[in-house]
């Protein structure tokens, strides 16, 4: 009898485990889907110019190192590691895509601050894409955020 309830003990936490390892996103799970189709609407709208997001993150358009970076790091973060964090349910990816999320938004604002700047000697500034895909990249790190920090 002692051996198998050493085997229960083991196998019981085995699955404590598990479940410490899982998150579960809720009704936040609404507003990260929500805030990742904005981010992905926002590459076809124009970032700065008339060039849109998609032309930045291809490399046919450059417009400098920061808006490119942006485009990097908030689809990586927002929608790949985001992605897979839902889909996986692992507190690590939940934790990850809120780190990464918050590296973006910086990003994203020096994105916009040297769009700014560019105006001045002569360039052309934020559009209507870059902003909105800042707000979303700051949606999804305040999501990810609460989602990671309800793990225990």
């Amino acid at each position: 009898m002692p051996e198998e309830l050493s085997e229960l003990n083991r196998e019981l936490a085995g699955v404590e485990r598990r479940v410490e390892r899982r998150i579960d996103p809720g009704g936040i799970a609404f507003g990260v889907t929500v805030a990742m189709l904005v981010l992905m609407v926002s590459l076809v709208l124009p970032w700065t110019g008339n060039a849109q997001g998609w032309e930045i993150l291809a490399g046919s358009r450059t417009f400098g190192a920061l808006p490119r970076l942006f485009t990097f790091t908030s689809l990586g973060f927002g929608l790949v590691v985001g992605s897979l964090a839902l889909a996986t349910r692992w507190w690590a990816l939940a934790l990850l895509t809120a780190v990464g999320c918050g590296i973006s938004v910086i990003n994203g604002l020096w994105a916009i601050w040297s769009r700014q700047t560019g105006v001045l000697i002569g360039g052309t500034g934020p559009a209507i894409g870059m902003v909105l895909a800042v707000v979303a990249v700051i949606v999804l790190t305040g999501c990810w955020v609460r989602i990671a920090g309800r793990r225990g």
